[in-house]
């Protein structure tokens, strides 16, 4: 019997178990994209329509045949992307590292790179969710003049509502989360409408919890990933915009309607065995990554482009 990739490798299963458990609390892109497993590196896309929320007559006479429904359908083509990287331990520093109890300089090195693919799914994921071309007309929307929250006589909350309408209207739910980039957040967060709707029930900063519980979702996130590009320049991954969204919570697997996934291969992200590099004199500690952000249901999402 031929082995798949994943078994085709030695992995180190401590590690592995480590940094499929590991979470850069600066990113927020899961929020709208939670993991699932699949177990092909490529296939059609399990997308969501109207028809995945409406109402279905189950009941049946004696004798009378069953209905039957399926989960989604098949929509556009996905490929996973494998991103593979390597920590690098010199002898010396494990050699010193060794003379102090608790310190796990493999641990480190892994975490490393774990951060470096964790800021390129975020990448990807924001491009997805803050492109524009992704939505159909009812399902965004760009701000200005007076509409911007910087602007001391604009809503927030008429821009939300508008955007929790669209997505019932479509597809008969509430949206459950928005995600706020940095700019976004800080406009909304210091915007006088908002601030004097908590000036008798709070004197703290105005924060993505307290805009949860005004807004009737179940959470806040604020995207405050920053990158460099290929030309030295720093970018906000979240740019200026807003996106709400329905995800489900705790998602037992693709089937379940959501605004997005991020497919990823059964076992990803792995850690293989360490090895030691005479050459550069120092221990090895590989890391891949086979993934895939996905779009799987539009019509449960809004975008709210130039909020600040």
């Amino acid at each position: 019997m031929s082995l798949n990739l994943v078994q085709a490798r030695i992995i180190d299963p401590i590690l592995t178990t480590i940094a499929q458990g590991y979470r850069n609390s600066e990113h927020v892109g899961m929020m709208l994209f939670p993991t699932v497993m699949v177990t092909v590196a490529g296939g059609q896309v399990l997308e969501f329509g109207k028809e995945s929320f409406q109402l279905l007559a189950a009941r049946r006479a004696p004798g009378a045949a069953t209905k039957r429904i399926e989960s989604g359908f098949l929509g556009k083509p996905f490929a996973l992307v494998q991103e593979s990287l390597e920590g690098k331990v010199a002898q010396e520093h494990q050699r010193d590292a060794s003379r102090v109890p608790g310190v796990d300089l493999g641990q480190r090195a892994v975490n490393t790179v774990l951060r470096v693919l964790s800021l390129n799914l975020e990448y990807e994921q924001a491009a997805l969710a803050t492109g524009a071309g992704n939505y159909d007309t009812d399902h965004k929307t760009a701000l200005t003049g007076t509409a911007k929250w910087s602007d001391p006589a604009s809503h927030p909350n008429v821009a939300i509502d508008a955007g929790r309408e669209a997505i019932r209207a479509s597809v008969g739910i509430y949206p459950n989360t928005l995600l706020l980039s940095a700019q976004a957040y800080n406009a909304a967060r210091n915007n006088p409408q908002v601030v004097d709707r908590f000036k008798y029930t709070s004197r703290d900063s105005v924060t993505p919890d307290m805009l949860a519980t005004l807004w009737d979702l179940k959470k806040v996130v604020v995207g405050k990933a920053v990158a460099i590009n290929a030309a030295g320049a720093q970018i906000d991954i979240w740019g200026n915009n807003a996106v709400l969204a329905y995800v489900p919570e705790g998602s037992s697997g693709q089937e379940d309607p959501s605004y997005g996934y991020t497919y990823t291969m059964q076992g990803n992200p792995l850690v293989e065995k360490s090895y030691y590099d005479n050459n550069a004199k120092s221990w090895i500690y590989p890391v891949t990554y086979e993934r895939a952000p996905v779009l799987t249901g539009m019509l449960s999402g809004y975008l709210i482009q130039n909020p600040a």
